[in-house]
């Protein structure tokens, strides 16, 4: 007995991917066994306790059975098929719990990995300026220093200033391991707004940033206070400064929005008493108090993982949605949005409930200018079906995320470039994410290769030149939006927090590794149509093909070789079988006896 089914072939399964809620989806399944006596469909509508939807199949042709599925509301389903025998039950559905692609039947149900059907409330808009950005994540600290004298803007006290810019990050850790004095090289705003013609003459076109609010620590992530700029990194005029020169070189910017938890000294918990205001842990009369939940008053409290140093903060409470987001004019997003922020990015989206999300795109949507502000949220996982702390979150369904930080799109071009993950898989895995994400969202995620949470990208790929010039270029030729992490491009190493904050080595720039971006983003530039075009990804041999193809008739395919051995590529070794009839024909056309050097990328277009 063979069973065929695979939803990444719309023979199997159509319109592909996410759909709006209320479309209907034509299903097919090929069953070779003399003795079918009936398919179903059974659906699943995600945490609605509803009742299994049950589809019956008509039998189409020889081995052929059809039915079709309305979903009729937003959110997930899950589906498998259950096929009756003359003599037994079985069941079809996915190889692994959270993958599409062809199948394996079941004897048990139990066993049964079903598969996942995304729907959507609406249609979103992604403003034109994101979808055609470069990024650029600064860690401000850790970029440049704009002041003449080159000293540090009001130092705080107790805190670490290194000697040279050239010297290693690390921590001063205390007894009980708690950072004893936070550390500090003096990068501020005055040194990114001198430094925009370089980032620039780069290719860059927008600015992601690190936290800014006044805190305690150099990272910025224990806000103080969410209505002022920290003096480190300079005076409020400085940041409109810095604001008001991206937007006339035609550039934008977007903040780090840490909404989850806030510093333990800050005006809000003020465990230290550093602030006039009542802090939430100095008394239960504070008006911050609602804002935090202490299982004993005042020591013990509800903190991020555990680190005192950051209490979360009730995101239920109205006190606090009010002052972030619910209250126009006022409120933490539309108070910096008016300022001229372009977007923001929210840490630990998975920590923040689904509806304290929309709120802030609600207050994103009413502060800026129409459709024209961005909302990204830190997502680690496939953000389609994520679950944290026992809830599923929607945050891609519609008016809450445009995009998420794509780090499973980093993962596997490490893994595929290391030799961790076979073709097939890589290819699976892109796809899955293909089918299950909004194709809007899968088009312009938020991609990385390296963060201030991850390894340096060179160090991930053993300090090869050569693997990290694939890596590159692939970063910024997959679908998504690229954003580079500051000093990438000057080959900076270095492993997990400290080591991947250096200060940025302005006078010891690996000229290769900037070779390597600069080609790479021209490459970018080259092929700008195709955050527009259709998207398609399939195995060639030992190495991966993808092609773009725009409805106007434009089309590239890139081969990639992700070997250390030359490599020549033919149409006949693409796996083509679940791309549409027009590009697999290109790929057949085009694709013949194409030379590509280990790790290496080769285009073929047709301009």
């Amino acid at each position: 007995m063979a069973i065929y089914f695979d939803p990444l072939k719309i023979e199997y399964k159509k319109p592909f991917g996410a759909v709006l809620y209320g479309t209907t989806i034509d299903f097919g399944i090929k069953i070779e066994h003399e003795q079918v006596h009936s398919v179903t469909l059974n659906v699943i509508e995600d945490q609605r306790y509803a009742p299994k939807q049950v589809v019956e199949f008509q039998p189409n042709k020889s081995n052929h059975w059809i039915g079709q599925f309305t979903a009729n509301n937003a959110g997930l389903y899950f589906y498998y098929y259950e096929i009756t025998l003359q003599d037994r039950t079985i069941y079809y559905g996915a190889k692994e719990s959270g993958m599409s692609g062809s199948g394996q039947w079941y004897n048990n149900l139990d066993e049964v990995h079903s598969y996942q059907l995304t729907t959507v409330s609406k249609i979103e808009k992604v403003p034109d300026w994101y979808k055609n950005a470069i990024f650029y994540h600064i860690f401000v600290d850790r970029f440049n220093n704009g002041n003449p004298d080159g000293k540090v803007t009001a130092p705080k006290p107790n805190t670490f200033l290194y000697g040279q810019m050239s010297d290693a990050p690390m921590y001063i850790r205390g007894v009980d391991n708690e950072i004893a004095r936070w550390d500090f090289y003096g990068g501020n705003f005055k040194g990114i707004t001198q430094k925009l013609e370089y980032l620039q003459n780069l290719g860059v076109t927008a600015l992601y940033l690190s936290p800014v609010f006044e805190s305690r620590s150099n990272h910025r992530y224990d806000t103080a206070d969410y209505l002022q700029i920290d003096s480190m990194l300079g005076s409020l005029a400085d940041f409109d400064a810095l604001l008001a020169a991206c937007h006339q070189r035609g550039m934008h910017v977007i903040l780090d929005g840490v909404f989850n938890h806030v510093g333990s000294n800050s005006r809000y918990f003020n465990l230290y008493g550093t602030y006039e205001d009542l802090g939430g842990a100095e008394s239960e009369n504070s008006p911050y108090f609602s804002w935090f939940d202490f299982s004993e008053f005042p020591t013990e409290y509800n903190s991020w993982w555990g680190v005192k140093d950051l209490p979360v903060v009730n995101k239920n409470d109205d006190a606090y949605q009010k002052f972030i987001y619910k209250t126009p004019q006022t409120s933490v997003i539309d108070y910096w949005t008016k300022r001229g922020v372009d977007g923001w990015r929210l840490d630990v989206a998975d920590e923040l409930p689904d509806n304290f999300i929309k709120g802030i795109r609600t207050a994103l949507d009413r502060a800026g200018k129409d459709g024209e502000t961005v909302l990204i949220g830190e997502v680690w996982e496939d953000a389609s079906n994520k679950i944290a702390y026992g809830e599923r979150h929607y945050y891609l369904n519609g008016d809450m995320l445009h995009a998420v930080m794509n780090y499973p799109f980093r993962s596997l071009m490490l893994k595929l470039l290391n030799g961790e993950i076979s073709i097939m898989d890589f290819v699976l895995h892109v796809k899955t994410l293909q089918e299950h994400y909004p194709s809007w969202t899968f088009k312009h995620n938020f991609n990385n290769i390296g963060t201030h949470d991850t390894e340096r990208a060179l160090t991930m790929v053993g300090k090869s030149m050569d693997k990290f010039n694939l890596l590159v270029q692939m970063f910024m030729t997959l679908p998504g939006v690229p954003c580079i992490y500051y000093g990438d491009e000057t080959g900076l190493t270095g492993g997990k927090d400290p080591e991947n904050r250096a200060f940025y080595p302005w006078d010891d720039v690996n000229p290769e590794a900037m070779n390597i971006y600069q080609d790479a983003i021209a490459m970018r530039k080259k092929y700008s149509w195709l955050v527009d075009a259709s998207f398609d990804m399939f195995p060639l041999g030992r190495g991966v093909g993808y092609m773009y193809y725009h409805e106007n008739g434009q089309y590239v395919i890139f081969a990639v070789n992700p070997t250390d051995m030359t490599q020549t590529f033919t149409s006949g070794q693409a796996d083509t079988s679940s791309m549409a009839l027009w590009p697999e024909r290109l790929v057949e056309m085009y694709l013949n006896d194409v030379v590509v050097k280990p790790y290496s990328m080769v285009a073929i277009d047709n301009s």
